[in-house]
Formats: C-alpha cells, structure tokens, sequence
C-alpha cells in the first residue's frame, strides 16, 4: 500500500475530500501536517515549492487575503510570494500531496492518480 504526506487543514472540505479519496483508494495517509497549526518552516516552504515544481503552483491566488491585501495589484516576485506563504499559511494552495520525491498541490483525482500510478 502506497503511503503518502498530505499538507493542509482539517477543518479544509477540499482537504477533507482528497482524504477521503485516498481512503477509497487504498493509499495510507503516513502523516496529516496541519499547516495552521505546525507552521511551516521557509525551509519546508522551499522544499515544497521544489517538489510542486515552482511558487505559482504552490502559492494560492484564491486565498481572502490576497485580493483584501492588495496583492492582486503588485508584481510580486517568487521570493515575495515564497514570504507571503511563510508568513501566513492561507497563501499555501492546499492540500499538498507528497509522494517520495513528487507533490501535488490542490486536489485532483486525474492529477492524484496519476502521480500515484492507479
């Protein structure tokens, strides 16, 4: 049975379904980091965005905050952006889906699979 880390909140419905969709599929959950709770490290931050394959894939552009802070106005660097999610755990796209050396960030059941290979 495939083991996996998922990233996110679990009060989060998106997050609540990719658990529930592991759970069908048979793939254990090794460990749920609650990223509200265990704040995320710049070096867990950096390691993240290099498994997703980049900040724009990691960095959540629907957060409340990111319109309410103007941001959608700025040109914001990666190192801005990669600040932004250390500072404050709404900007992480969730859930993320680590699997060995492979992430997903967001839920999807096409993208899940295929990473997973079922």
């Amino acid at each position: 049975m495939a083991k996996v880390n998922l990233y996110g909140l679990p009060h989060c419905s998106t997050c609540q379904k990719a658990v529930a969709y592991l759970e069908e599929k048979g793939v254990g959950i090794e460990k749920f980091h609650d990223i509200k709770e265990n704040r995320l490290s710049r070096k867990e931050v950096k390691k993240l965005v290099n498994l997703v394959g980049g900040v724009d894939k990691l960095f959540s552009k629907r957060a409340m905050k990111y319109r309410s802070m103007g941001l959608n106005n700025m040109d914001l660097s990666e190192k801005d952006l990669l600040d932004y999610m250390i500072e404050e755990y709404t900007f992480i796209r969730r859930p993320v889906l680590v699997f060995g050396e492979k992430a997903l960030a967001g839920f999807s059941k096409k993208k899940y699979d295929e990473l997973l290979g079922s």
